[in-house]
């Protein structure tokens, strides 16, 4: 009897690790899976990404991202990409880098509202605001302009941001400031010399992450541009026209650097859910 009992926890340990080990397979062959095969796709010449049944190992033929460099209107949406997101980048970054150490160090009146009202900007669904984003971006003359689009991703990006910046700022002690107070230091002077270098690769993996979301960022470029698409915009628009090897062309550019810079920075993500890095 004590045997029968002593056997069933270890069943029970010995199935829960069997299920633990293939949730964790399973969670990884559905991300890497389609990667792999967008990478086979797009290193095989048109013919190979054609033809059916498909090879598991890539050609290495620059065919397809020949076709796509050449295809008309392609580089421009992707520098149009590049732009948009830059400025998305610096503003978001401009913006909810004081508003997290705001929130971080001082007390006042509406704070929690303030944080409460930051998230609540997500809470519209972009199809939404659509058509009123339209009349009035063409009502001030920004419709069809990257700066305007600029604008829409950073309002995306900014409670993301905030929160990033808000648990950075709150993991490190206001005691390093008040001894940088004690020893002639202004508060400017204080935040520049002491918080802002320990703060610094975390503000940059939040100005990335804004990136990441402008990057692949898709409605509202559809919706508010005609003549300046985005990749994204310009890939959703011949979707239907464009070649197989085009659409795999294409995913793939618009994929890696996203995989790039959340890999360079994926330690300080962890910061959006206020585990702050010292």
């Amino acid at each position: 009897m004590s045997d029968v009992a002593a056997q069933t926890p270890r069943d029970t340990r010995s199935a829960g690790r069997f299920l633990y080990v293939a949730g964790v397979v399973f969670l990884v062959a559905w991300v890497l899976v389609p990667l792999y095969f967008l990478l086979i796709n797009t290193l095989s010449s048109p013919d190979a990404v054609n033809s059916f049944p498909k090879s598991f190992i890539p050609e290495f033929d620059m065919g397809s991202l020949q076709f796509f460099a050449g295809f008309e209107g392609m580089l421009g949406a992707l520098w149009n990409s590049a732009v948009v997101a830059a400025i998305t980048m610096v503003i978001s970054i401009t913006i909810s880098a004081p508003a997290g150490y705001a929130l971080s160090r001082f007390h006042f009146p509406g704070k929690y509202l303030f944080r409460l009202l930051i998230l609540l900007t997500r809470a519209f669904p972009l199809p939404l605001l659509a058509l009123p984003l339209a009349v009035m971006f063409i009502r001030t003359g920004l419709d069809d302009t990257v700066f305007g689009l600029a604008l829409v991703h950073t309002t995306l990006a900014i409670p993301f941001a905030v929160l990033i910046t808000y648990s950075l700022f709150s993991g490190i002690p206001m005691e390093l400031e008040e001894a940088a107070w004690t020893l002639g230091c202004t508060r400017v002077t204080a935040f520049t010399k002491v918080i802002l270098p320990l703060i610094l690769p975390g503000i940059a993996a939040s100005a990335i992450f804004a990136f990441v979301i402008s990057w692949n960022e898709v409605f509202a470029a559809a919706v508010l541009t005609i003549e300046n698409r985005t990749l994204t915009a310009f890939l959703l628009q011949n979707l239907d026209t464009s070649p197989l090897h085009l659409k795999f062309a294409g995913g793939f550019i618009l994929v890696v650097p996203a995989l790039i810079f959340i890999f360079a920075v994926r330690k300080y993500l962890f910061a959006m859910w206020g585990i702050a890095n010292r």
